[in-house]
């Protein structure tokens, strides 16, 4: 398969020049465009992104990275993203983090050196010191669900403390004082904001919550299996579940149902995140949206705008949650 280099050595001209006519720059002379066409047509040569990054400087490409790509939640980010560079003339690039950082360092490190201007990164494991060095690399690159004060205009992210707030604070409401948290075993800011949103909901409700009424696993629905499984297990008097996510809810559901407890007859549950799940477990779930999409987008235009050497716009970057409510909540 002939390369660029094969054009210019058959064309008599530099790389620079075929890269001018590729991308139709006016500095390219009659007799460049002439002679480079020629030797594309006889090599049988076609253009790729590389060759027309040379004079642009960039594949017009943007990067994103996520945890984990199969995951529905980023499965919705993506394809915001992905909307908004379409529109632009722009392509996605993504990669997966894993939530570990060297894993997260070499995918961000991938995409820099793809000519990535515009990069949407959802980083749970980097530090903020090692986030802030690439962001002064890449000025257009924006953090999605995580806030670093130092880099606060191009973050972009949720009250997650305030959804489990809101969510125990339904149950309340509801007449529920026994409420249990199945929390995510994950290492991560969300997972540690939410706990406290529970713990604050109940401590201003003046109501106990001891270690016993936490339970920890993956943040799927095996996870939330295990967690119900382990509350159930220790005999924990409860008559309410906030979950850390839909899927865990879920899972939390049908180990209920296999053990005789009719939700939300004897047990009320909420979930986090609103995703698809919520709207077709049985019973619907009542559950803390979270706007991923719009997130998504205003990332989206935030990081091309400033690839563009535009600044950003003061505007409140931070999401707050609402509750949906469905069928799974019932008054005791």
């Amino acid at each position: 398969m002939a390369t660029i280099k094969d054009v210019a050595r058959e064309a008599g001209v530099s790389v620079a020049t075929v890269s001018r006519v590729i991308n139709k720059s006016p500095k390219a002379s009659a007799a460049s465009i002439e002679s480079v066409k020629k030797a594309m047509k006889k090599l049988g040569y076609r253009p790729n992104a590389n060759a027309r990054a040379l004079v642009n400087q960039s594949t017009n490409t943007v990067g994103v990275l996520v945890a984990d790509v199969s995951d529905p939640f980023f499965g919705t980010m993506v394809k915001a993203i992905d909307n908004i560079a379409q529109a632009q003339g722009k392509h996605i690039l993504i990669c997966n983090g894993y939530h570990d950082p060297k894993d997260e360092k070499a995918a961000i490190e991938l995409l820099i050196n793809s000519r990535c201007e515009s990069l949407i990164i959802h980083s749970k494991s980097l530090s903020d010191e090692t986030i802030i060095e690439y962001a002064k690399e890449v000025k257009g690159l924006v953090i999605i669900n995580r806030h670093i004060p130092e880099l606060a205009d191009r973050c972009i992210s949720l009250d997650n403390r305030k959804g489990s707030y809101l969510a125990t604070e339904f149950l309340i409401r509801h007449g529920h004082k026994k409420i249990a948290h199945i929390a995510s075993q994950h290492q991560i800011e969300d997972a540690d904001e939410r706990i406290e949103g529970y713990l604050s909901a109940m401590r201003d409700n003046g109501l106990d919550a001891p270690k016993s009424f936490i339970e920890y696993g993956e943040p799927n629905s095996e996870g939330g299996e295990v967690a119900a499984t382990n509350l159930l297990t220790k005999s924990v008097p409860f008559t309410a579940v906030v979950a850390y996510n839909d899927y865990m809810a879920a899972g939390a559901i049908s180990v209920f149902e296999e053990n005789g407890i009719k939700v939300p007859q004897e047990m009320s549950i909420v979930g986090f995140d609103d995703g698809l799940i919520a709207k077709y477990v049985h019973p619907k779930l009542t559950t803390i949206r979270y706007p991923i999409q719009l997130m998504a987008e205003k990332a989206a235009r935030l990081s091309l705008e400033l690839a563009q050497g535009n600044e950003a716009e003061q505007e409140a970057n931070r999401f707050s949650p609402t509750i949906v409510r469905r069928m799974s909540v019932e008054k005791v």
